[in-house]
């Protein structure tokens, strides 16, 4: 038996969330589903996998979820699988030497977000994965070695990034879409703050922002709540619950309509995003902009050009119940085949957990998909869509590329 668990803690830079509803592409568009994950091929298997569904829906366990008095959450998935995803307790090399002898694996990392901890591990060391994280957490010595080591690291993932144009691409679009906010900045940071961060801030953040209200602690795999909880409050239960005079003020996040262009007739491909400002992860609206971005980003340059006006419009006016069918369908297959495997279901409850504060049970949301028709996806796509300010992003040769006013002015059209 094996479990997931693993840590995650809301960003302490976001204020509301704001979905970007995008175009992407290279001049013959990308799916922003894709964006840092694999592209799924589902050809002639898609009508079987979505003829399963209801079946895999029904033998989904229950995530169950318990809170501690200092506000932090515990929420676990049994599904009786055989695996669950240096501090001043160990040094570097102890902690690694525990995690190889036990055969477990350890990772973490940031999104714009949250930052996970997270451990998988066999079920009977759940104890000692909670342990880990707990240690690495709370009593980290943050060396000033280890520090030097780790910017380094830091600096040369910035370099591979860089090389990555759908990356570059997509930061630039939260730099104008969201200019001088929080959600405008990089994962990475800029070049400056990593070589200059030291200690103190690293203490300060820590500080600052670890409190129990801003963290869950989420298992998958065969693993039981009641020990998963009792394990949390040994060693969470001393975290503190808020800051003196409360938590911190989240700064707004406005959203820009305006664009980023980087010319460079060097290259091979022009790399561009288009986006609208769309509603947060908590809205009803979530769900048909979903779906439409699921029949956006089906998009092939074999259909031809003026993609972007003629789908937008489309969806807006005139999409059809069968498109809508097929977009759901493909919606409600895509997320079940990302729930494959104890850690990609940890993360998916730890990030449920931050964002509704529950775990959306599958069968409900695969109700509320199906509810959605194509006079919603009209309705909503008009609300979002019609006459709004888009933020552009652009790399490459753009010389075809319209300029912004152009762009803006095909947001609006003449409606009967």
């Amino acid at each position: 038996m094996a479990a997931a668990v693993g840590l995650v803690l809301r960003g302490a830079s976001l204020a509301r969330r704001r979905l970007l509803w995008t175009w992407p592409g290279r001049l013959l568009l990308r799916s922003p589903a894709l964006t840092g994950k694999r592209s799924v091929h589902l050809s002639g298997s898609r009508f079987r996998a979505t003829k399963l569904a209801p079946e895999i829906v029904l033998n989904v366990p229950e995530t169950k979820v318990s809170s501690l008095e200092n506000g932090l959450r515990v929420a676990s998935e049994d599904s009786g699988l055989s695996t669950c995803t240096g501090t001043k307790k160990r040094s570097q090399l102890d902690l690694e030497l525990e995690i190889e002898n036990m055969g477990a694996h350890l990772n973490a990392y940031t999104s714009r977000e949250q930052t996970v901890y997270y451990a998988k591990a066999f079920s009977k060391d759940l104890p000692r994965a909670v342990e880990i994280l707990a240690d690495i957490i709370q009593n980290s010595t943050l060396g000033e070695a280890e520090i030097e080591r780790e910017r380094g690291v830091i600096l040369r993932e910035m370099q591979e990034v860089e090389t990555n144009l759908q990356e570059v691409v997509f930061d630039y679009l939260h730099a104008t879409a969201y200019q001088n906010t929080a959600l405008g900045r990089t994962i990475l940071g800029p070049t400056d703050n990593i070589k200059s961060i030291n200690r103190n801030d690293l203490v300060e953040y820590i500080t600052t922002h670890y409190k129990g209200p801003r963290m869950v602690l989420a298992a998958a795999g065969g693993v039981a709540h009641d020990e998963l909880l009792e394990l949390a409050k040994y060693h969470f239960g001393n975290l503190p619950s808020v800051e003196r005079g409360g938590a911190p003020a989240l700064p707004p996040c406005r959203f820009t309509g305006s664009e980023i262009r980087v010319r460079d007739d060097k290259m091979p491909l022009a790399h561009i995003a288009i986006a609208v400002e769309a509603a947060g992860w908590c809205h009803p609206d979530t769900l048909p902009l979903m779906v439409a971005n699921t029949l956006i980003g089906n998009w092939d340059r074999s259909f031809g050009g003026g993609v972007l006006f003629i789908v937008k419009i489309r969806l807006c006016t005139s999409i059809t119940e069968s498109e809508v069918a097929r977009a759901k369908n493909l919606l409600k297959t895509n997320m079940l085949l990302q729930l494959d495997g104890s850690t990609p279901i940890c993360e998916d409850i730890g990030r449920q957990m931050l964002c509704y504060n529950r775990r959306i049970p599958i069968p409900e949301l695969e109700a509320r998909i199906e509810a959605i028709d194509a006079q919603t996806i009209r309705e909503v796509c008009t609300k979002y869509i019609y006459d709004k300010c888009p933020a552009v992003a652009a790399v490459g040769p753009l010389e075809q590329l319209p300029d912004y006013n152009r762009l803006r002015s095909g947001m609006y059209w003449l409606r009967v």
